[in-house]
């Protein structure tokens, strides 16, 4: 599948998007809006505590940053790739249509070698100062993220998300491998609950942007299917996804503080999920947005916590 899609014209009218706020003016400042700062902090929020339940306390604090780096550097080079290929429908959609790529502000052939330069240099720090396992981990996500998410099930698939959000499931093996160079139940539990949660997190800001998928003509569930449809399928998600953070609970052995904190936070969860089918106002899928943020936020810091406590 190759990477090159039609050229864009870059907008007049751009102002704002979701991810940037303001679109960037100098050239320093677009090169780092390619890379979705934003989305990178979410990763890694995932990371550091799942390196703290592998090694059983506090890793070292150089392996911490060379992780934290190798990762950053990864998600910031997928993400730019996917800014690459998405220029043409990024102009469409009142979101995006202030990224570097629509606006013109960075050339896209000096957005793809940035992008794939960050990928090269993210695999040599995760191997030079973790493990090779971390290294390939990493690399996976991107190819994954590229060549399944972007260029073959975002445009074809109302599931693109759905299959799409392993890629940003990667992160927390990657934690894990390179702190004991393997792979276990437990980070592919891990795995499998950010994977989980992705899709009502996803959904939820796709409700709100519904009429931008709409015009850019990419099929996100929200545009395909009635208001009732999507609130099923999240609240499935949700329960599901409560349901394994609490498995986490015996295959972890994790104890009593995490284990309430997962039952209260998919609890809040999931009320938040059932209430967002009583309203379709763009404000109500914002706040479960943003809640969803919180929810994996504090659930990983409570994993943190209960490794000191139990």
């Amino acid at each position: 599948m190759p990477l090159n899609v039609r050229p864009v014209v870059p907008s007049r009218f751009a102002r704002r998007s979701h991810e940037s706020g303001r679109a960037p003016r100098s050239v320093l400042g677009g090169y780092i809006a390619l890379t979705k700062p934003r989305i990178i902090e979410l990763l890694l929020i995932t990371t550091v505590p799942t390196m703290v339940v592998a090694e059983g306390g506090w890793p070292d604090l150089g392996l911490i940053l060379v992780t934290l780096i190798g990762g950053s550097l990864a998600a910031g080079g997928a993400n730019a790739i996917n800014m690459y290929i998405d220029r043409d429908i990024d102009a469409l959609m009142e979101r995006t249509k202030t990224r570097p790529l629509v606006t013109g502000l960075i050339a896209p052939r000096n957005a793809l070698i940035f992008a794939i330069s960050l990928e090269i240099l993210a695999f040599a720090v995760l191997w030079a100062g973790a493990n090779l396992l971390s290294g390939l981990l990493a690399l996976s996500a991107t190819f994954f993220y590229v060549f399944v998410y972007s260029l073959w099930l975002k445009r074809t698939s109302k599931q693109n998300i759905v299959i799409g959000g392993a890629a940003g499931a990667v992160p927390v093996l990657v934690g894990w491998a390179a702190v004991t160079n393997s792979l276990g139940w437990t980070p592919w539990l891990l795995f499998l609950l950010i994977f989980l949660w992705t899709p009502p997190h996803f959904w939820a800001l796709a409700i709100k942007h519904s009429d931008d998928y709409k015009a850019a003509g990419v099929p996100m569930l929200p545009v395909v299917e009635s208001h009732e449809k999507v609130i099923a399928s999240m609240v499935r998600y949700t329960v599901a996804l409560t349901v394994c953070s609490l498995v986490v609970v015996p295959v972890g052995d994790m104890g009593w503080f995490y284990g309430i904190s997962a039952a209260l936070l998919g609890g809040a969860f999931l009320w938040g999920t059932i209430a967002l089918g009583r309203s379709t106002s763009p404000a109500a899928s914002m706040r479960l947005f943003t809640f969803s943020i919180s929810y994996v936020t504090l659930l990983f810091v409570a994993l943190t916590v209960d490794v000191f406590i139990h």
